[in-house]
């Protein structure tokens, strides 16, 4: 399945991707102390997964469709968190203070609770754009092959996982045929769609309407919001 892409750049081909894992939790940005997930996979999610198993600074995955073939089902943890964090700046002050740079649970423990989604599975559809950073012998049925063969060897950058880092997913190629897990048509409202890196300084969410139709969800022209 071949994707025609903006003038300028390489065509990709398409790419099925199965995912599935236990929890899974795709963290709302306007709740943030005690997380709470969206009810699906986000685009933004999807295309990190994607960058684990095959990463190229020359290719740019894109979400086409999300299949949610389980259910949608929560549940919820408690697990004790610590209240801070060391940043960078910190850091460096205490190192040319000479001070001692450590955060000790027993005087900054705080238990908090997640809402999560339990026993998920999708298929992601998306193809990639080819940009002038990648190599003149690279062509598009190259980077498909490497692709597919990562994906059918469970292969991977880094360990994709679900939302948080806690939460591993598991992928492989999907069936010949699969399908969402309901005939039904939900409004989920405003949901994250990426972020716009191109001004460092001040980097901006892009949201999208999310409307899932018979367990899918497509992104194909969808109206995103900044």
């Amino acid at each position: 399945m071949l994707y025609l892409i903006a003038k300028g750049v390489k065509m990709g081909y398409g790419i099925k991707l199965e995912v599935w894992g236990d929890f899974a939790l795709f963290c709302r940005p306007e709740l943030k102390v005690e997380r709470f997930s969206y009810e699906i996979m986000t685009p933004s999610a999807a295309k990190g997964i994607l960058r684990s198993i095959y990463w190229h600074p020359g290719v740019t995955w894109v979400i086409d469709k999300i299949v949610v073939e389980n259910p949608i089902q929560f549940t919820n943890i408690k697990r004790n968190e610590v209240k801070s964090k060391i940043s960078a700046r910190k850091v460096l002050s205490d190192m040319e203070k000479d001070k001692e740079m450590a955060i000790y649970t027993q005087n900054d423990i705080a238990q908090r609770s997640s809402t999560l989604l339990r026993d998920v599975k999708y298929v992601i559809e998306a193809h990639f754009i080819l940009s002038n950073e990648i190599s003149s012998k690279d062509s598009p049925e190259k980077v498909y092959n490497i692709a597919l063969r990562r994906i059918k060897k469970g292969q991977c950058f880094s360990q994709p996982y679900l939302g948080c880092r806690e939460f591993t997913a598991y992928f492989g190629v999907p069936p010949k045929e699969y399908h969402g897990f309901e005939h039904n048509t939900r409004n989920l409202g405003l949901v994250l769609y990426d972020l716009d890196y191109t001004n460092l300084e001040n980097i901006t969410p892009i949201f999208f309407n999310a409307l899932l139709k018979d367990g899918i969800l497509d992104l194909h022209n969808c109206e995103v919001f900044r």
